[in-house]
């Protein structure tokens, strides 16, 4: 718990700070890197003074100069900052639409190719996967958390298939990734992590190519990666 409250005094006194100097660069600048850098840096330090301690393996398998749709399993809150600072090159993210309403934020977010997501409603969330398609054709590479929310129980559930769709039109390479132990650390409903071990998997890269119009063969060799590298009783 007191490790916890050092996270997020840090991120609070961290945050601000950032955001001060670096918005308004961003913002002149047009150039997203510094902001990239500095926001993935805070992420990854407080996660780690939280006491959370993180075993990667088959990073090196990646070309660290090609874009890849990531697709991971999703169940903590510690999920997002300690999977997007291990991610070779820049990622974009979907994020609540919401919060491109907030000033100077929601424009930071544009200029880094973020994309807004409404799942509340379907042509919105048709709307999202455009722009992560334009997103990928640009180069840059996308990270999704396949499941569309957070497991309960750890365990993996179905995954939606708007990603998979994304992956066959945009022939972009998926990378099954399996976070596990985060659920233990920080499950929905907790608010303090507890200190511990965090091991995220990057598995081979999946060519949608391999599956012509076979998506649902897609779905389940992704699955099957990610579950692979869980607990029997999670997978």
């Amino acid at each position: 718990m007191i490790r916890s409250l050092f996270t997020l005094m840090f991120w609070a006194v961290a945050t601000p700070l950032a955001a001060l100097v670096m918005f308004p660069w961003t913002l002149l600048t047009r150039d997203i890197m510094p902001l990239y850098r500095v926001g993935t840096w805070i992420a990854w330090t407080g996660v780690r003074i939280a006491g959370v301690r993180v075993e990667v393996v088959g990073r090196a398998r990646l070309d660290a100069q090609r874009s890849y749709l990531y697709m991971s399993n999703h169940t903590s809150n510690l999920d997002p900052p300690l999977l997007i600072p291990l991610i070779p090159k820049r990622t974009s993210v979907l994020v609540k639409k919401e919060l491109f309403r907030i000033p100077v934020f929601g424009q930071a977010m544009r200029i880094g190719s973020l994309v807004p997501v409404d799942r509340s409603n379907r042509e919105r969330a048709i709307e999202s996967l455009r722009q992560a398609h334009s997103v990928l054709k640009s180069g840059i590479s996308m990270t999704i958390f396949v499941e569309g929310t957070r497991s309960r129980d750890g365990r993996l559930l179905p995954f939606k298939k708007g990603p998979f769709y994304l992956a066959m039109d945009t022939g972009v390479p998926i990378v099954p990734v399996t976070i596990a132990g985060t659920y233990d650390l920080l499950p929905k409903g907790r608010i303090f992590a507890r200190p511990g071990t965090v091991r995220v998997v990057f598995h081979e890269p999946v060519d949608p190519a391999w599956f012509g119009d076979d998506r649902d063969a897609l779905v389940a060799t992704v699955r099957n990666a990610i579950a692979s590298a869980l607990p029997r009783e999670k997978q």
